[in-house]
């Protein structure tokens, strides 16, 4: 018999009954019956119940064994009785009388629970986290995860892809965030940085014709933590395609990605393969508030600035006036909401730093509030008309500069369609967001600056690099977002040494600048580029969304904190002298105060 199981704790079943069996695991629960103890065995595979009795040698070791403590169990496999089989176990129509018990690893008191799943404070569940990744949620997470990324892994194969291993240790990139800086003990003051994204080596393997390349791919990005991104790292199924347009990577990638959505959705629905909504960046801002619009909500954001134009509400007209627009969300079927209803959505807005969210109530046709009094009866039944609202809808308003009210509108449609019940759930709606501005404008630095990836093809090319307002310019570039996450982000690629160099010289670099920080990149065009494109995907965010899970430390072995600091390992951790004197570095101390 091997010396610690003859089966796992999930593996037994009726056809057992009768043998003599081994099994080892860890104490999950243990219920006293009055001479008689039963313990619920746990391992990675499951549970099984084990019942010691005062006929057995076992009960005293059981019985002074702390919850947690792994034991090997020597017993009879039996059949549990018809009103205590168990329909929620794969074990549950028998159990183990146990005739011999051995403890092989005693736990002292536990620091938190792992039966059950109560909340329990970050802090402690980080730093005890091989106790936390034993409780079942986050453990069947943990698994799911793993299962999740082998689907990857197979449909990128079959899809004619090829996995390959881009460096760790490279040079500093654009990605939008702070790098990680390793110092070089050979090179004195010089750093290496780790990779952002294998966003420029990627492109390289294009150049050097092995034509379709994606890796699960460990990112680095030094940037605040929040709910949708871990401080520290991050993981991406990255991917790279030669002689493609944009339209060729979302029919490429769409099974791929709506394929592993539909193999984990447990019964919730996915939009289905080839019917992806393509929605333009312009008409997301516009109809949404988000680049990253959640579609399982009903409600759609209209610009009514026109309405105002010569209104009674001196507010919207002064607003519209100036340059600024209204945008209108419905709030169907409020008729039975009382007032407070709505202040309190104006007290939210407030809030959230905005200076107020106007509305108007209607019930029976009646219309109700300011802004409705001041615009006038015939004024409100125009603008109804063109919402299509009826007789007892609300509305709110949320006005001023236009990226301002697109944001104010993109969260009151969350927030008005999550109070009425509206999202849709049990499913996983994905859209495509297409046609990004190249450029942007920068306030602080009063200066154009890249909007998104700065190494992707304008559209238009040279013509609308030369001859175009760069505000203008859109790049081929889009998003997939799905139940309002992004989970991935593309483009089509600028292959061109010549358009590179424009491209960066509009947000102020010189062709010297391009030559020195994207050299390898730079010279790598001039040497026969392929037209080429692709994406990544973010592995965290599409198992959290297929989990269920509200954060990504729920789908995560070794999360750092919101302090990026792994409380487990006690890392970051400060470098002895004569490891500093190696690599020449001197901490310098912040200022105080």
């Amino acid at each position: 018999m091997h010396p610690y199981r003859t089966h796992t704790c999930g593996a037994l079943a009726l056809e057992n009954v009768g043998q003599q069996v081994r099994l080892s695991g860890w104490i999950h629960r243990k219920r006293d019956h009055g001479g008689v103890l039963f313990v619920d065995l746990r391992d990675h595979y499951g549970l099984t119940q084990i019942v010691a009795d005062s006929d057995s040698p076992a009960l005293a070791v059981l019985e002074a064994a702390r919850i947690e403590s792994v034991v090997t169990i020597d017993g009879e496999v039996k059949a549990r009785s018809a009103g205590t089989v168990n329909a929620n176990l794969s074990t549950g129509a028998i159990e183990v009388y146990a005739r011999a018990a051995t403890v092989l690893s005693a736990a002292e008191e536990l620091p938190m629970p792992v039966a059950g799943e109560q909340e329990y404070p970050e802090d402690i569940r980080l730093r005890f986290r091989f106790l936390d990744l034993r409780r079942e949620t986050l453990h069947a997470n943990i698994v799911r995860r793993t299962k999740v990324i082998a689907d990857m892994r197979r449909r990128m194969e079959t899809a004619g892809f090829t996995e390959y291993s881009t460096p760790i240790l490279t040079a500093s990139s654009p990605e939008g965030a702070r790098d990680f800086l390793v110092p070089s003990r050979i090179h004195a003051g010089k750093f290496y940085a780790l990779p952002q994204a294998p966003q420029q080596y990627k492109q390289l393997l294009m150049v050097a014709g092995f034509d379709r390349y994606f890796q699960i791919a460990p990112c680095f990005r030094d940037e605040d933590p929040r709910a949708d991104r871990l401080p520290g790292e991050f993981y991406q199924l990255d991917l790279e395609m030669s002689f493609v347009t944009q339209e060729e990577v979302w029919e490429t990638m769409e099974p791929v990605i709506g394929g592993v959505f539909e193999a984990f959705a447990d019964g919730k629905a996915v939009t289905p393969t080839g019917t992806f909504p393509r929605i333009a960046y312009e008409d997301a801002i516009l109809k949404y508030g988000s680049d990253k619009p959640d579609l399982r909500n009903p409600l759609i954001i209209t610009d009514v600035s026109a309405h105002f134009t010569a209104s009674g509400f001196g507010l919207f007209e002064k607003i519209v006036g100036g340059g600024g627009v209204v945008r209108a969300i419905p709030a169907p079927s409020t008729a039975d909401k009382s007032r407070k209803f709505f202040d309190e959505m104006n007290e939210w807005a407030r809030s959230e730093g905005h200076a107020g969210l106007g509305y108007v109530t209607r019930k029976q046709g009646e219309f109700g509030g300011p802004i409705a009094k001041n615009h006038g009866t015939e004024g409100m039944e125009a603008l109804y008309v063109q919402l299509g609202l009826g007789p007892d809808d609300g509305l709110f308003f949320a006005a001023g500069k236009a990226a301002q009210a697109a944001k104010l509108a993109g969260l009151a449609r969350t927030r008005v369609a999550d109070q009425l019940g509206l999202i849709e759930q049990d499913c996983f709606k994905l859209c495509w967001i297409v046609d990004f501005p190249f450029y942007e404008w920068d306030e602080d630095n009063k200066k154009v600056e890249f909007a998104h990836n700065p190494f992707s093809m304008p559209q238009g090319g040279m013509a609308a690099l030369e001859g175009s307002d760069p505000l203008s310019i859109k790049a081929f570039q889009y998003d997939l977002v799905c139940n309002g996450f992004e989970i991935a982000s593309g483009s089509i690629r600028n292959q061109s040494p010549e358009l590179m160099v424009k491209a960066f010289e509009l947000v102020g670099l010189s062709k010297a600048d391009v030559e020195e920080r994207f050299g390898g990149l730079y010279r790598a065009f001039q040497y026969g580029a392929p037209p080429h494109g692709g994406m990544a995907a973010g592995v965290d965010r599409i198992v959290m969304l297929v989990c269920g899970a509200q954060n990504l430390r729920e789908i995560t072995l070794f999360p750092m904190n919101q302090r990026a600091e792994d409380l487990l390992m006690g890392a970051p951790s400060p470098a002895g002298p004569k490891q500093l004197r190696e690599l020449h570095v001197r901490v310098v101390e912040p200022r105080k105060g």
